[in-house]
């Protein structure tokens, strides 16, 4: 009788780390809803402010369209990675897990470098976001997704050092599906900004 008493405690426990584990990631798809709006509003401004050159350069005079291509490659494959990284998580593997999630680092830390380089290099041409209207809406739209892909790297270093102290637990791995959602919901937002910004606009 205890015996069975204490079986049907642990599935019972285990069923409400299950349950934990489902609301934090619907409560993290609610935040991400929360941010489409954020984006929505930003990508709204930068349509309004897209030709407000005020006499300088457009689009087609700065962006560099190989460039901005390896960047997106670079924020593609960490998708992939990081999908390699639930995998992994599925399989039991710890030290898959933060393999995986250590190669998605090197990629989204690459993506920022080049970023910064970027907006380094257009300052250093005069080209800041106190130009015009037009560099005004594209600094503050990719600054915010580097901001957020930033956020997201220096989560995933905890989540690294969380995972190699204590493993795959119950809340690890809800944390890993939560990054999951939020590092791909940057990639699309991402493919809309390289369509939207860059390649609309060096047309």
């Amino acid at each position: 009788m205890a015996q069975t008493l204490s079986k049907q405690h642990d599935a019972h426990a285990e069923h409400g780390h299950h349950d934990a584990g489902a609301n934090k990631v619907f409560g993290f798809w609610i935040y991400l809803m929360s941010d489409c709006i954020i984006f929505a509003t930003l990508f709204a401004t930068y349509a309004v402010m897209v030709n407000n050159t005020a006499g300088g350069p457009a689009g087609k005079d700065i962006f560099e369209l190989p460039f901005v291509l390896v960047e997106t490659a670079l924020l593609l494959l960490s998708s992939i990675t990081y999908g390699m990284a639930v995998i992994g998580m599925n399989n039991g593997s710890k030290g898959a897990v933060n393999r995986w999630l250590a190669l998605t680092f090197l990629f989204g830390l690459g993506f920022i470098a080049m970023e910064i380089y970027e907006f380094h290099h257009l300052i250093e041409e005069g080209f800041g976001p106190d130009r015009s209207g037009f560099l005004s809406g594209f600094f503050t739209l990719v600054g915010t997704h580097g901001l957020h892909v930033t956020s997201g790297l220096i989560w995933m270093l905890v989540l690294m050092f969380q995972i190699a102290k204590r493993g795959l637990t119950d809340t690890n791995r809800a944390r890993i599906m939560c990054l999951s959602l939020f590092w791909h919901f940057l990639d699309v937002v991402w493919i809309c900004v390289f369509t939207v910004v860059y390649l609309m606009g060096a047309m």
